[in-house]
């Protein structure tokens, strides 16, 4: 999943940072409401984690702009320092998913990632079933039956990705967006997608067949189950 921190305090930035990306996440910074706008304009985030007071205006003023984007699916966490009753009314109602005061610990914010992520497509736990296989997402494990089936980090998002968004057609340019991060310092032309998906079907299909695990020709992927 990739993750846009909006912050300006930078010893806080480095330690979500690297905190997410331990956990398996690609993560991004913005430190002030211009740089999180231009990203937002290219990009799209499974989660942003915002801060109210940035350093050139409100925190609300971006979310507004967000929710006003058509066909935007990010998930909005509210980290800041203001705790009152009011500012977190008016975030949730402004479309943000959950809000977290400042301090907050690390772990509360992981399980609120995994909260969402489980209310957003409709899972009852943390762990998927899909013909014999078992994805774990917040453990970040997948098996078959007992046995556990080795994956590279991007190969196990790539499966991740593509189950919790099963039957829809994912482009590979959505999948790169959410896999690898920042799609400008990608190289358009590169097949590194379909040969990091080659490799993963080739994993599976050790344990079972996997014609459910489609090519949409000319477009990218889906889970057709």
């Amino acid at each position: 999943m990739n993750i846009l921190i909006v912050e300006d305090e930078k010893s806080l930035v480095l330690e979500v940072y690297e905190f997410l990306s331990k956990e398996g996440f690609t993560v991004e910074n913005a430190h002030t409401k211009r740089s999180a706008e231009e990203k937002i304009l290219v990009n799209n985030y499974d989660f942003i984690l915002l801060d109210l007071g940035l350093p050139d205006g409100d925190g609300f003023d971006l979310l507004r702009t967000l929710k006003n984007i058509k066909n935007r699916e990010d998930a909005v966490i509210i980290l800041t320092a203001r705790g009152s009753v009011d500012d977190r009314i008016s975030g949730l109602e402004q479309g943000a998913d959950d809000y977290l005061a400042k301090p907050f610990s690390l772990n509360e914010l992981l399980a609120r990632i995994h909260a969402i992520t489980r209310r957003k497509h409709k899972l009852e736990s943390n762990e998927i079933a899909i013909k014999g296989f078992k994805i774990n997402i917040q453990n970040r494990t997948i098996y078959y039956n007992d046995d556990r089936i080795n994956l590279t980090k991007k190969e196990f998002e790539i499966f991740n990705y593509l189950v919790l968004n099963k039957k829809r057609v994912i482009s590979r340019t959505n999948l790169t967006e959410h896999v690898w991060g920042d799609i400008l310092e990608i190289n358009s032309d590169s097949n590194f997608v379909d040969v990091h998906v080659k490799n993963l079907r080739k994993k599976l299909a050790q344990f079972a067949p996997i014609d459910w695990f489609e090519t949409v020709r000319s477009i990218g992927y889906r889970i057709n189950i």
